[in-house]
C-alpha cells in the first residue's frame, strides 16, 4: 500500500458531488471512442453530462471506480429508473433527496426489489435488462451493490425506535448546519459574487427539511428517511458528509444573468432542467447499444489501477490485492468481461479522471499507478483535481504536492500539464479564490481548512507537436549518478516532515497562523509509505527501461546517499528496513543485508528454505482498540497508523500495513506456514479482533535480538497531530498493542509469495521501440539517432539539457563530415515545439525530442573520428523561448482524427445564451470574468506595450468579449470584429459574434460566432457580382470593431483559428481536406492574406449568419468558431526560484541546504556543484572529476 492505513474516526459518506459536471470527453477528436477511466468516480454527474454534451455518436465506455459501495449501488440504481422511463422529478427525489414522500419511497422500494431478483448471478445480471449498458467488473462488486438494495428495500421493517434513533442523527446534523454556506456558490462560477446572497441559505434549507422542496404540500409529504443515504462504509448510521448539497453538481450562472436576481426556487427549478436534460440525453443514448457502456467496480483506486495494470502484463485476474484498507476480499476481475467477452473491457484508457483523490492520498499516488494505464493515443488525457487549501498561497501547492520540478516529473512519468507547457488554461477557477479562506486558533484541531479548487489536464509532452505526436518517441536515457541524487531529493521531499522532530525542524520558522494551520492538518498530509517511493522507482523503471547496469547504479548510489546521511533527527534509521524490503519486493534492488540469510533459529527452524522477505501477521484483541474506539472522534482525528519490529536495541517502522476485522486460522505446517483469514463482514460493528500484516525482511527476526526478544507492536504514527492528542492516551511510543514474536497465538510468520511475473507478448520487444510508423514530413538522412539523455542541472533538481546523438551512417554525410581536415558543421534549425532539423550538406536529419525544447540556444558535439552529431537543447515550457511558443494552441492528429491540443471542445447550441440585453450588472461580473484572465506579469507588459504574442491574443479576445457584450460601448453590443494589422493596415479576418454563451462546466464564457478569412484570390473572384456590393457594406458598416493587431499576433490569431474551430465542430472533416495533404501543416498557414482553416468547415452550421441580413451573403463562406479567455495559470506566473548565490542550493553529497552564499562552497573547477564542507568535497571528487572542466 502506498498510502498509510488510516484510523477512520470519521468516515464521510459523499451521495452527492462536491464540485460541478464535466464533461470527462471535452479534450478528445469527437469521433474518436471513449474509453474512461473514473477514479473516485463519486455520484453519475460526470457521465450524465458527458453523455448529454456529446455531439457526435461514437461508443461511449466509463470504468467507474469507488471505493464505496454505497456510491455506485445508487448510482447503478439511478441508471435503471432512467432506463425503466421513471419521471426525471421523481428520480431526482430518490437520488438527492433524504427525505422522501410516500410515492417516491414506494419506487425507490420497488427498484431495489426488483434489482435484488435480477442479480443473483453475473450471469443473471447480465442477460436482465441492464446487462449490456452496465456491467459489473467483479463479482464482488454485484454482491456489494445487491447487498446496499437489501438493506434500502429492508430499512421500512427496522422496528421504529431504530428507524428514529438514524433520523435523530440526521436532524442534529441539520441543526449544526444551520447558518452555514456550503461550496454550492463554486457551481455560481463568474457569477460567484451576485448570487452568494440568493444561494446561501441552499445548505440550511437541504438540512432541514431533506427536499428541495420549497412549497408547504411538498415539505409536508416528505417525512420518510431515505435508505439510501443510511447504509454506507460507516455502518447503518448517519455519516453523510455535513456541506452535501444537490445544487451543487449544476451549472448555476445562467441562472443569475438576467434581468434580476432569481428566487431560490426558481435556482432550484433551473437545476432540474439541468437534470432532465441528462436524463432524457441517457435514455436516447442507450437507445443504441452497444454506444454506451458503464461498468461498476468497488475497490480503492490504487488498487484497481494496480490490479488493471497486472492483469494487462500477466493475464491475471486475481493479482493478489485486496479491494481495500479494512478488507481482505481480493479484486478478481470477471473473466467474462475481461477475457471471453466479444468485447473485452479495456485495461488502457484514453481518458482518466481522478476526482479530488489527490486530496485524500497524495498527487504522486495518484499519477504513479494510473499514468501507466493511459493509451498511448496523441489524444489521450488525465485529470487531477484538488480542493483542500493547506498552506497559505492555495494557488501554489499544485507544486509542492508534485514533490519535484515538472519537466523531469514530465520526463520520467510521459505525461506533463498542459497548461505548464503552453501557460494558459481554457478553463477559469478565478472565481474560487474567495473561498481558499482560513481560520485562525490557539488549537491545531479548530484550524479552518479552506478549498481552491485547481483541475489539471496532464498529457504525454510529445503529443504537442503536430509531427512528434505522430512518432513513437522512445523514452530518455540518464545518467546513473544524476539520476541517483534526484531520486534521494525525491525521498527526502516524501518524507520530509513525516515525524513530530523533522516536522518541528522544517516549521520552526513559519508564521504562528501557518505552523498552527500545518499542524492541524499533519494527518491529512502524511500521503506516502516507503513503497510509495518505490512505486514510483518502478514507475520510473518501466517507463524508461534503463540497462541494467545503469539502474544498479542508480539504485546503489541512491542507496549509498541514504546510508550516509543518516541521523537522528531524519529518523530514516526506524524506516530503512521498509524501504529495502520493498525495493528487493518489486525487483529493483537487492541491498547487501539481504546477503546476510536469516538463520534457521525461532520461527524459522524448521523452514526448508528461508526467502529474504516474510509476511507478519499480528491479531490484535478487540479490546486493545476501545483506547480510541472509545474516544471522542473530533479528538482521535484519523490518525496514520504503522506497524513495528522491535527489541531491546532495536526498532524498524513499516508503514504499508493491511488491516480487516476477523480471524486468523493457522492452517499450514511448521515447516510450510499458511494462514486463512475469516473475514467479519460486520467489521466495525462486530467483536472480532483486527488482524493486521506487513512485509519486512526475514532476517530482521534473527540478525538483531534473539527471536524470544523480538516483539512486533501496532501504533499510531507520531505526526504532530497524533503527539498532541494521543500521547496522553496512548504513552510516548504511542503503540496500540503488541505482542512477542513467538506468541504463536498472536503472532504468524509467512513467506511472502512473489508478485505476479510480467507476459511477454507475441513479437514483444525487450527494449524501447522506435518509431511506429514517420510520417513524410520526417526526414532521417543522416544516420541513427539515439534516444534523448536527460542531463540534469549541477544540483540535480532541474533538466538542464536534452542530448540525442546522430550516428552518421549515410556515406554521403560521412565524407562531408569526417573526411581528414574537414570542418563542416551542421546547420541547426527548430522547426516545431519538439523536433531539431539537422542539415549536413545536402542531407536532413529530423532530431525528435520527447520533450518541447528551446532550439534556439543548441549546443553541439562534432564527433569526426567516432561519427556522430550530438545536439543539445534546454527543455522549454511556458514563459520560455521556442518549445510551445511555435504554436501555444496546436491543433492534433490523432490516426484520422483532428483536435485542439490546448483548449477543451464544448457543444456550443447546448451551452446556455447569454442575453446581454437584459443582464444584470454585466460589466460588474463579465468585465471582471474577463480582466481575469491576465497575470499581473501581462498587465505590465500590456501597459508598457512590451512584445508578447500570448498577452496581444488575451488582449484582443478581451477587446471582443467587451464590445460584443455592450459593456466597452454602452450604447448596443456590436458584433462584428476586423483584425487590422497596425503597421500595413491590412486586413483578412473577420469575426460575427452571434451568441456569448456560459460554458458552464469550465466556469467561464465563449462568444459562439463565426470567421470569415479572406484572401486577394477571394477578393478578386467576387469583383462585378452582387457579393462585391455587400462586403463592401460590411466593410462600412459603423457597428464594425477594428481591432489593432501588434507585432506578431496575427501568426498567432492564425495558430487560434483552427484550434477554436476545432473545438466546437459537429461535422467531420472530409477525405479531400487540405489538413491531411501532403506538405500541408495545422494552420495552413501563418501569413498574412492566406487561409489558416481547412474548407470542410465552411457554411456549415451557419444559422446565426442566416438570421442577420448583412452577414447572410457570407455564410457560405465562413466557419463556426468558440471563443473564449485564455486564463493565467495561477501555479505558474511565480514558479522558479533565484538562480544566483547559494540561497536555498544543496549541497552534492549530503543534500544539505546553504544559508545564503557563506553556506556552500563552490567547486573551483567548474564553478558550478556546491558542497557544504571539505569532507563532501573529497568524498564526491572521485564522481566528480570526469565531469570537472577544470
Amino acid at each position: 500500500m502506498s498510502h498509510p492505513l488510516i484510523w477512520p474516526s470519521k468516515t464521510f459518506f459523499y451521495p452527492i458531488g462536491n464540485t460541478s459536471a464535466v464533461s470527462v470527453t471535452a479534450d478528445l477528436p469527437p469521433e474518436e471512442p471513449a474509453c474512461v477511466l473514473l477514479l473516485g468516480c463519486g455520484d453519475p454527474r460526470n457521465i450524465l453530462h458527458t453523455v448529454a454534451t456529446e455531439t457526435h455518436s461514437r461508443p461511449l465506455d466509463f470504468t467507474c471506480c469507488d471505493v464505496e459501495p454505497a456510491v455506485l449501488a445508487r448510482n447503478v440504481l439511478l441508471f435503471t429508473l432512467i432506463m425503466d422511463g421513471q419521471a426525471s422529478a421523481t428520480i431526482w427525489n430518490v437520488f438527492y433527496h433524504f427525505r422522501l414522500d410516500a410515492k417516491s419511497h414506494k419506487v425507490l422500494i420497488d427498484q431495489c426489489n426488483k434489482l435484488i431478483d435480477l442479480s443473483e448471478n453475473g450471469q443473471q445480471w447480465r442477460d436482465s435488462q441492464y446487462g449490456a449498458t452496465l456491467r459489473m467488473a467483479t463479482d464482488y462488486t454485484l454482491s456489494e451493490l445487491r447487498r446496499h438494495w437489501g438493506l434500502y428495500a429492508a430499512m421500512p421493517e427496522l422496528p421504529a425506535h431504530h428507524r428514529n434513533a438514524i433520523d435523530q442523527e440526521f436532524r442534529t446534523q441539520a441543526k449544526k448546519n444551520a447558518g452555514r454556506v456550503g461550496t454550492v456558490t463554486r457551481s455560481l462560477g463568474p457569477l460567484l459574487l451576485q448570487g452568494t446572497d440568493v444561494v446561501a441559505s441552499s445548505l440550511t434549507s437541504y438540512w432541514k427539511s431533506g427536499t428541495t422542496f420549497t412549497d408547504g404540500k411538498s415539505l409536508a409529504e416528505a417525512t420518510i428517511l431515505n435508505p439510501t443515504f443510511v447504509y454506507s462504509l460507516a455502518g447503518e448510521t448517519h455519516s453523510v458528509h455535513y456541506a452535501t448539497d444537490p445544487l451543487t453538481p449544476f451549472h448555476l450562472a445562467s441562472a443569475f444573468a438576467g434581468a434580476k436576481l432569481p428566487t431560490f426556487p426558481q435556482v432550484i427549478k433551473a437545476a432540474k432542467v439541468q437534470f432532465d436534460n441528462w436524463c432524457t440525453s441517457f435514455s436516447t443514448a442507450i437507445s443504441k447499444p452497444p454506444l454506451l457502456v458503464v461498468r461498476s467496480i468497488v475497490g480503492d483506486a490504487m488498487a484497481v489501477c494496480h490490479s488493471l495494470r497486472l492483469f494487462a502484463g500477466t493475464g491475471v485476474l486475481r493479482p493478489g490485492i485486496p479491494v481495500a484498507q479494512w478488507k481482505t476480499h481480493l479484486i478478481q476481475f470477471n473473466p467474462w468481461e475481461y477475457v471471453d467477452s466479444p468485447q473485452p473491457a479495456p485495461t488502457c484508457f484514453n481518458v482518466i479522471h481522478t476526482s479530488n483523490l489527490e486530496d485524500h492520498i497524495g498527487l504522486l499516488n495518484v499519477l504513479i499507478p494510473a499514468a501507466p494505464l493511459l493509451s498511448a493515443n496523441a489524444s489521450s488525457v488525465m485529470y487531477t483535481e484538488s480542493l483542500l487549501a493547506l498552506a497559505s498561497d492555495p494557488t501554489k501547492e499544485f507544486i509542492e504536492h508534485l514533490k519535484a520540478d515538472i519537466t523531469v516529473m514530465g520526463l520520467l512519468l510521459g505525461i506533463c500539464p498542459v497548461d505548464y507547457l503552453c501557460g494558459f488554461a481554457s478553463r477559469s477557477n478565478t472565481h474560487e479564490l474567495p473561498n481558499a479562506q482560513f481560520g485562525s486558533s490557539k488549537k491545531a484541531k479548530d484550524i479552518n481548512i479552506g478549498q481552491f479548487q485547481q483541475i489539471v489536464t496532464w498529457r504525454s509532452p510529445s503529443s504537442c507537436d503536430l509531427i512528434a505526436s505522430q512518432i513513437q518517441i522512445p523514452p530518455p536515457s540518464f545518467d546513473p549518478y544524476q539520476m541517483a541524487t534526484f531520486f534521494y531529493d525525491v525521498y527526502q521531499s516524501l518524507y520530509a516532515q513525516e515525524s513530530a522532530l523533522t516536522f518541528w525542524n522544517q516549521n520552526n520558522t513559519r508564521r504562528p497562523g501557518d505552523y498552527l494551520r500545518a499542524v492541524g492538518s499533519s494527518n491529512i498530509t502524511a500521503y506516502y509509505t516507503r513503497e510509495a517511493f518505490v512505486l514510483f522507482l518502478k514507475s520510473v523503471k518501466d517507463r524508461l527501461q534503463p540497462t541494467d547496469d545503469d539502474w544498479a547504479s542508480a539504485v546503489s548510489r541512491f542507496n549509498n546517499r541514504l546510508l550516509d546521511t543518516w541521523s537522528r533527527e531524519n529518523m530514516e534509521t526506524l524506516h530503512y528496513q521498509d524501504l529495502i524490503g520493498h525495493l528487493r519486493r518489486y525487483g529493483l534492488y537487492r541491498a547487501r543485508t539481504f546477503t546476510r540469510s536469516a538463520r534457521k533459529v525461532g520461527p524459522f527452524a524448521p523452514w526448508a528454505t528461508i526467502p529474504d522477505l516474510i509476511r507478519i501477521v499480528l491479531v490484535v484483541p478487540r479490546h486493545e482498540l476501545h483506547v480510541l474506539e472509545g474516544s471522542n472522534a473530533d479528538e482521535v482525528g484519523t490518525p496514520p497508523l504503522h506497524c513495528e519490529i522491535f527489541g531491546s536495541n532495536c526498532l524498524n517502522l513499516f508503514t504499508s500495513v493491511h488491516a480487516a476485522f476477523g480471524r486468523a486460522v493457522s492452517v499450514g505446517t511448521k515447516d510450510k506456514p499458511q494462514v486463512v483469514f475469516e473475514e467479519d463482514l460486520k467489521g466495525w460493528k462486530g467483536k472480532s479482533p483486527l488482524v493486521v500484516s506487513f512485509t519486512a525482511p526475514a532476517y530482521l527476526l534473527t540478525e538483531l535480538v534473539p527471536p524470544n526478544e523480538v516483539g512486533v507492536a501496532f501504533a499510531v504514527r507520531n505526526t504532530p497531530a497524533a503527539c498532541a492528542t494521543l500521547i496522553k492516551k496512548l504513552g510516548m511510543s504511542l503503540r496500540i498493542f503488541s505482542a512477542k514474536l513467538l506468541d504463536s497465538t498472536l503472532v504468524h510468520i509467512l513467506p511472502e509469495p512473489p508478485l505476479p511475473a510480467k507476459r511477454m507478448q507475441a513479437g514483444a520487444q525487450a527494449g524501447p521501440t522506435t518509431s511506429a510508423f514517420a510520417p513524410s514530413s520526417v526526414r532521417d538522412e543522416i544516420g541513427k539517432a539515439d534516444r534523448a539523455v536527460i542531463d540534469f542541472d549541477e544540483d540535480c533538481e532541474h533538466v538542464s539539457t536534452l542530448a540525442i546523438r546522430v550516428n552518421i551512417t549515410d556515406e554521403t554525410s560521412l565524407k562531408l563530415f569526417s573526411a581528414e581536415g574537414s570542418k563542416a558543421v551542421p546547420d541547426i534549425e527548430q522547426v516545431s515545439a519538439c523536433v531539431v532539423k539537422v542539415a549536413l550538406g545536402g542531407r536532413v536529419q529530423h532530431v525528435v525530442f520527447p520533450f518541447p525544447v528551446v532550439g534556439s540556444q543548441h549546443r553541439l558535439r562534432l564527433a569526426r573520428k567516432s561519427r556522430y552529431i550530438e545536439v543539445l537543447v534546454p527543455p522549454s515550457r511556458s514563459f520560455m523561448e521556442d518549445g510551445m511558443k511555435f504554436n501555444p494552441y496546436p491543433v492534433v492528429r490523432n490516426g484520422s482524427t483532428i483536435f485542439p491540443w490546448s483548449i477543451h471542445r464544448i457543444s456550443p447550441s447546448s451551452l446556455p445564451v447569454l442575453n446581454v440585453n437584459s443582464a444584470k450588472d454585466l460589466k460588474k461580473w463579465l468585465g471582471l470574468h474577463i480582466a481575469s484572465m491576465m497575470s499581473n506579469r501581462e498587465r505590465k507588459l500590456r501597459k508598457k506595450r512590451k512584445h508578447d504574442a500570448l498577452m496581444f491574443a488575451k488582449d484582443t479576445i478581451h477587446m471582443i468579449f467587451t464590445y460584443a457584450a455592450g459593456i466597452e460601448d454602452a450604447k448596443k453590443p456590436r458584433r462584428i470584429f476586423q483584425l487590422v494589422d497596425e503597421v500595413k493596415k491590412n486586413s483578412d479576418t473577420i469575426f460575427f459574434v452571434d451568441k456569448l454563451r456560459f460554458d458552464g462546466a469550465s466556469h467561464t464564457v465563449v462568444c459562439d460566432g463565426y470567421v470569415f478569412a479572406g484572401t486577394p484570390a477571394w477578393i478578386q473572384s467576387i469583383i462585378g457580382t452582387p457579393l462585391e456590393k455587400s462586403f463592401g457594406q460590411l466593410l462600412t458598416n459603423a457597428d464594425v470593431v477594428r481591432v489593432p493587431i501588434f507585432q506578431g499576433e496575427m501568426q498567432g490569431w492564425k495558430q487560434l483559428l483552427p484550434a477554436f474551430a476545432e473545438r466546437c465542430r459537429t461535422w467531420s472533416h472530409n477525405a479531400n481536406c487540405e489538413y491531411n495533404l501532403e506538405g500541408n501543416t495545422i494552420p495552413l498557414s501563418e501569413e498574412m492574406e492566406e487561409v489558416p482553416l481547412c474548407s470542410c468547415g465552411q457554411g456549415k452550421e451557419v444559422e446565426g449568419m442566416l438570421a442577420v441580413p448583412l452577414w447572410k451573403p457570407f455564410a457560405p463562406y465562413v466557419t463556426r468558431v468558440a471563443i473564449s479567455p485564455l486564463f493565467a495559470v495561477s501555479y505558474l506566473e511565480s514558479v522558479g526560484r533565484a538562480r544566483g548565490g547559494g540561497q536555498g542550493r544543496k549541497c552534492a553529497v549530503c543534500r544539505g541546504k546553504g544559508k545564503g552564499d557563506a553556506g556552500l562552497k563552490t567547486c573551483s573547477g567548474c564553478k558550478k556543484v556546491r558542497y557544504c564542507s571539505d569532507a563532501c568535497q573529497k568524498k564526491d571528487w572521485k564522481a566528480h572529476k570526469p565531469k570537472c572542466k577544470a
